[in-house]
């Protein structure tokens, strides 16, 4: 009877078969439940027996919560499925109206459900105590299921944050890296050490918890001489450039800015304290700052790496040097820099004293573009892509779910799908997604340009080519990568000929292509190197005189 739970097969029925035929939808929302899936399935499969169904097809999400749908791959490509026409099955099993998902807005799961119903396809909840057959009985109990689901959320969120608040009253570490110079310890139960969590590192006892300690000597080292220099030359940036001349890096394996240094002088850790509550995300939803009366600070719970004194007096200094204006001040100073500078830019903003920084424009004003349309400047190099960057952002992220989508289909294995930006397959192979924007040049044939952004490993880019003006989606592209681009790379539609760079009309080709490429051969071969990317040759002559 379980032969069904999870087996696909590929055959292509004719219409009369379709009521025959059935999907199954399996989610369990952490990787901790392990056994979560298969215990789904066998019900399913159980079902699907006693009601001579064949299983032909199965969508999941493998830890993956269900209060929104932008990250379910799974269910996002069934309602693709039966949207499109592609789907061979006429009924989609799933084990309960929770598993379906427990979206907060109860219409939303409705929704979902009516489209798959336009399309002539059932769904069944296989281990409730009704059957979805339309009825009235039915309908009130499903939706009074959808209510019950999307407050158990609800509940189990407060019920987290109540015991998370008690555990930070008691001095544990909950979430985040603990900072520059500190580790995250784990404990039991009677406090012993059951060793240091490192980067990625999580608990999974519940009677466990995480405790912060100082790190290594020479970290600890390290933030000691932030403090001592900031009373001597009062600025992040300084330090900022001395450490990175001495090719000190921060906990995260980068290079200091100012505002790194800024986060360690700022940090109570380093006397001891905790504060948790700062801010909070409940139901996947924005992330909002606390007032500091909700704030829950555990004084002393850490060994001090800096005395308290030398501490508020760093941060005495810190908060003098702010200035609260108005934001008609800020737009008044940012007028005379204008008159004076005869031109506006991120770099002159920064480098003026008494002007706010550039982000803090953009936090008050929505943009800098909103900025310059209020002080009546208008730059001489076109910034309106800078307002259609979230909807391309979105877009980019459609298309990784596509290639991943894609990839996993033709039997590949993505080994990295937290970022929407990155896709790294079977540990070996890398595609980022971006977009190409398109720059006009006066009489001459446009070109386009790819941002490197904060990372563009050696493998393969996949790019939205937009149209000019940067208004709408011109094509696909794919081309490689070395790893070595500074800022940008340029191309025209003559150079993207002659370089090899292939196109797409459409996502889903460029999906395809994509897949066949990385799962071509068991072991995936190095991404190849086109003319101006390619390795220069060895002199054998100046090797051997090396040698």
């Amino acid at each position: 009877m379980m032969a069904n739970a999870l087996d696909i097969y590929k055959s292509h029925p004719v219409r009369s078969q379709l009521g025959m035929r059935a999907a199954q939808y399996v989610r369990m929302s952490t990787q901790r439940q392990q056994y979560s899936i298969q215990n789904q399935a066998a019900v399913i499969a159980a079902y699907a027996h006693a009601h001579s169904l064949t299983i032909v097809r199965t969508y999941r999400d493998e830890g993956e919560s269900g209060l929104l749908i932008k990250n379910r791959a799974g269910l996002i490509q069934l309602i693709k499925d039966v949207q499109t026409g592609e789907a061979d099955f006429g009924h989609i099993l799933v084990y309960d109206v929770s598993r379906w998902g427990r979206f907060q807005d109860v219409d939303e799961s409705a929704y979902y459900e009516f489209v798959c119903k336009q399309a002539g396809i059932n769904i069944a909840y296989c281990a409730e105590q009704f059957d979805n057959d339309g009825s009235v009985l039915s309908s009130i109990i499903k939706n009074i299921k959808r209510v019950m689901a999307a407050e158990y959320s609800r509940e189990l969120s407060a019920k987290v944050h109540a015991a998370q608040c008690r555990f930070a009253r008691l001095g544990f570490k909950l979430g985040g890296r603990p900072g520059y110079a500190l580790l995250r310890e784990l404990v039991d139960q009677s406090q012993r050490s059951r060793g240091v969590l490192k980067n990625g590192d999580q608990k999974y006892l519940m009677t466990d918890h995480v405790r912060v300690r100082p790190g290594i000597p020479e970290e600890v080292a390290v933030v000691k001489w932030i403090f001592e220099r900031f009373l001597q030359v009062k600025s992040e940036a300084i330090i900022a450039r001395e450490l990175n001349r001495r090719a000190i890096l921060t906990s995260t394996g980068v290079r200091w800015t100012r505002a790194a240094v800024n986060t360690v002088l700022r940090n109570e850790n380093y006397i001891g304290n905790l504060t948790f509550n700062r801010r909070s995300r409940k139901l996947r939803r924005n992330c909002t700052c606390n007032p500091p009366d909700l704030w829950i600070t555990s004084e002393r719970c850490i060994k001090p790496i800096i005395e308290r004194e030398v501490f508020l007096k760093v941060n005495k200094i810190i908060e003098e040097r702010r200035v609260d204006i108005t934001e008609e001040e800020m737009l008044a100073r940012l007028r005379k820099t204008l008159l004076k500078e005869g031109r506006l830019s991120s770099a002159i903003i920064a480098s003026t004293v008494g002007l706010p920084c550039a982000s803090t424009y953009q936090t008050h004003f929505g943009s800098m573009m909103n900025v310059y349309r209020l002080i009546g400047y208008t730059p001489k190099r076109n910034y309106a892509f800078l307002e259609s960057r979230p909807r391309w952002a979105e877009q980019e992220a459609k298309l990784g779910s596509h290639i991943a989508m894609a990839i996993r289909k033709a039997g590949g294995r993505i080994t990295s799908s937290n970022r929407t930006d990155y896709l790294r397959v079977r540990g070996s192979v890398n595609i980022s997604i971006r977009s190409a924007l398109c720059c006009g040049r006066q009489n001459r044939a446009p070109y386009w340009s790819i941002k490197r952004r904060a990372r563009l490993p050696q493998g393969w880019i996949a790019a939205i080519r937009l149209s000019e003006h940067n208004e709408s989606v011109l094509d696909y592209v794919l081309l490689s990568a070395d790893g070595k681009v500074k800022r940008t790379i340029n191309f025209s539609e003559r150079a993207r000929v002659r370089r090899g760079i292939a196109r797409f009309e459409t996502p889903d080709a460029l999906a395809r292509a994509i897949a066949k490429l990385v799962t071509l051969k068991d072991r995936c071969a190095p991404a190849p190197q086109d003319k101006r990317s390619r390795p220069k040759q060895l002199n054998t002559k100046n090797a051997r005189a090396r040698r």
